[in-house]
């Protein structure tokens, strides 16, 4: 085994058990990754620089593969169940075994980084991959170490990812070929059978959605970014309901684009750098994200390249609907250097409503926010999950439950007392359909929820008279500057009121009917912001 790179651990793989391998390469540089992955085709080079990779039959996470070993450390703390599958202990080091064999004589890459820009808070992450481009991918995602602590780093948690491995269901007790394996015990997380880069990323975020709760550290699947007078805003969503793009405002200070924390005095990101979505991407909508598309470091996936030109096809849906953009957070002009800044004063929880009923902006109660939290309601946007062909109206609890491993009162509770503490506002914005449906009615202007949440953020929609809104009881501010008043009211944006009656019903059932779940685990304040459905 030749060992390679920039600084090399005494801390080797010798204790995860990989061994005989072939060339190790430790922590290499954006230019000398570029190489091995071209030299190894692995991906093409695109007008300007990024480094364009395809993905293959997974374009999206593969939430029905991903589990957790069931071991008595973690056991009694894990909500079980569809979302937080189980796995036994002995067919999990069946599946490892394996996985170490596959790894033989093969060339590996190893990135040392850091999950969590707090250092009171932060985890060290080894992540090993099969591929130079994956391993950049982590290296622009989490937060790089100083050099000179590379050389003595020693992992909290390990990410082994060998996409090429499958696992067989007979024998490993998995659904397909794919899984996604998280062992607290062992602190290490085994991806096979996917070259998806998100299940990487995804995979520190549960471990740290598990880990901080227990340091009064609430984790979220949340933008934050912070305006000019220091105020800090969160923003809740799912993907494709507009985190990435609403927070990367120029006249605010991004913080980051997908996962914090928010702790006793900060707000801090967990990450790196930004995975953003690039299918149809404007660049006079989204001029900060558009300019990454054409940078050295960036990695794309599935995005379309003309291979005479290498020019970007931005528009093309052709291998999947989410395409995706990977690059350092320092890419963004106006991106906060720490990743941290104090606690928040307004939340924005985005949701991507494919029926077109819910209001473009509403202002919540503390226990309005909880129920909300608790519903995540919003649209599965198309190509985010492997089989989603167009958006699908969906509850996934705490904007993130397929990343959340305990209970999710666990985290509605956590942010209601930090809401109460710390005197936070909370709106609730959405993104989706407006004048119909999905089919029918039009996607939200992003000309409007800017100007919406430029409103909601400087303090001017606190101070508008607000009505509440006959179907979910959310109170809808009268006017709001740039943004037309027939706008605000969805059913004013509707030329057919009966159609659109019909469907608030419809939703307003759906809220009801995923709530009963939550119902016995939440107070008398939660219970009596819940939505109802008119008889």
């Amino acid at each position: 085994m030749h060992q390679a790179g920039m600084a090399i651990s005494k801390h080797g793989l010798d204790a995860l058990g990989l061994k005989n391998l072939g060339n190790v390469y430790w922590n290499l540089s954006v230019p000398a990754l570029y190489e091995h992955a071209i030299r190894r085709g692995e991906g093409m080079l695109a007008k300007g620089g990024p480094l364009c990779v395809l993905t293959g039959v997974h374009t999206g996470r593969s939430p029905n593969d991903k589990f957790f070993v069931r071991e008595p450390s973690s056991e009694g703390q894990i909500d079980w169940g569809k979302t937080n599958q189980a796995i036994d202990p002995k067919q999990f080091d069946g599946l490892l075994a394996r996985m170490l064999a596959y790894a033989q004589r093969r060339d590996l890459y190893v990135r040392e980084c850091y999950g969590g820009a707090d250092p009171a808070h932060r985890i060290g992450v080894r992540v090993i991959t099969e591929t130079a481009w994956h391993n950049l991918f982590a290296m622009n995602m989490f937060l790089r170490p100083p050099a000179e602590d590379l050389a003595d780093f020693r992992p909290d948690f390990t990410i082994l990812q060998l996409p090429g491995f499958q696992a067989v269901p007979e024998i490993d007790g998995t659904r397909s070929d794919c899984a996604i394996v998280c062992d607290f015990r062992r602190k290490l997380v085994t991806i096979c059978g996917t070259w998806y880069a998100g299940e990487i990323k995804k995979s520190v975020f549960t471990i740290l959605n598990y880990l901080l709760p227990e340091k009064n550290v609430l984790p979220m699947h949340a933008s934050a970014n912070v305006g000019p007078k220091g105020d800090v805003a969160i923003f809740f969503g799912l993907s494709g309901t507009g985190k990435t793009t609403l927070s990367a405002d120029a006249s605010r200070t991004l913080i980051g684009d997908d996962e914090h924390g928010w702790g006793e005095n900060s707000v801090f990101n967990f990450e790196g750098g930004c995975y953003a979505k690039v299918i149809k991407l404007s660049r006079e909508a989204e001029p900060e994200i558009f300019a990454t598309t054409g940078r050295f470091g960036t990695v794309l996936e599935n995005v379309v390249v003309d291979p005479l030109t290498g020019l970007l096809d931005l528009d093309s849906n052709k291998y999947t609907e989410n395409t995706r953009a990977c690059y350092p957070l320092d890419f963004i002009p106006n991106a906060s250097p720490t990743g941290i800044a104090r606690t928040p004063e307004n939340i924005i929880m985005l949701t991507a409503d494919a029926f077109g009923v819910l209001p473009p902006i509403s202002r919540l109660s503390p226990e309005q926010a909880m129920y909300h939290f608790l519903s995540g309601y919003t649209a599965r946007v198309a190509g985010t999950e492997k089989g989603v062909s167009e958006p699908q109206a969906t509850f996934s609890t705490c904007f993130g439950a397929p990343f959340m491993p305990r209970h999710p009162t666990v985290y509605a509770k956590m942010l209601g007392e930090k809401m109460a503490q710390q005197n936070v506002k909370c709106w609730l914005v959405n993104t989706g359909w407006s004048g119909g449906g999905f089919g029918v009615g039009e996607r939200m202007s992003i000309r409007h929820t800017r100007a919406m949440l430029r409103a909601a953020l400087d303090g001017r929609l606190a101070q508008v008279a607000a009505a509440p809104d006959p179907h979910f009881g959310l109170m809808v501010p009268s006017a709001c500057p740039d943004v037309p008043a027939e706008v605000l009211n969805p059913r004013a944006s509707w030329k057919d009121k009966k159609a659109y009656e019909s469907a608030a019903r419809d939703v307003a059932q759906r809220f009801e009917s995923n709530f009963k779940q939550f119902e016995t685990a939440v107070d008398g304040k939660v219970k009596q912001a819940a939505i109802r459905a008119a008889a």
